[in-house]
């Protein structure tokens, strides 16, 4: 089956396990070590790693420059209602960087993993930009 990959520095695998699998519905697929976990739901699969000199995605470059979580990539999920989805994730105490946007295609709002990594919860206005 093929997948979409996406790996996210994180600050701590046990929590961002956690925050994806309660709040996001994905499975776990495998935890191999303390530094590092994959996650899958539906086509798109999530490697999470944590800064390590052991090597991998956490590994710091040749220059000694580490990863860090945070920035502005993000990846998106499709929800059928916005804003039951953002009433309930804020009921369950998780931050977003916004409130909900209207664009031109649908409505976005930007969630924080606990590492402070975005996802983009988008609900299409029109049936033709459905993922």
């Amino acid at each position: 089956m093929a997948r979409v990959g996406v790996r996210y520095i994180i600050d701590d695998v046990d929590d961002a396990i956690a925050f994806y699998c309660q709040h996001l519905g994905f499975q776990e697929v495998m935890h191999p070590a303390p530094t590092f976990a994959m996650l899958v739901r539906g086509e798109l699969r999530l490697a999470l790693s944590a800064p390590s000199q052991v090597g991998g995605g956490g590994h710091a470059m040749p220059d000694g420059t580490e990863p860090w979580s945070g920035g502005w990539n993000r990846f998106q999920l499709e929800v059928s209602d916005l804003a039951a989805t953002v009433r309930s994730l804020k009921e369950a105490g998780l931050h977003f960087r916004n409130e909900i946007v209207t664009g031109v295609g649908g409505n976005q709002i930007l969630l924080e993993d606990p590492s402070g990594n975005p996802i983009e919860l988008f609900e299409p206005t029109r049936p033709e930009a459905k993922l």
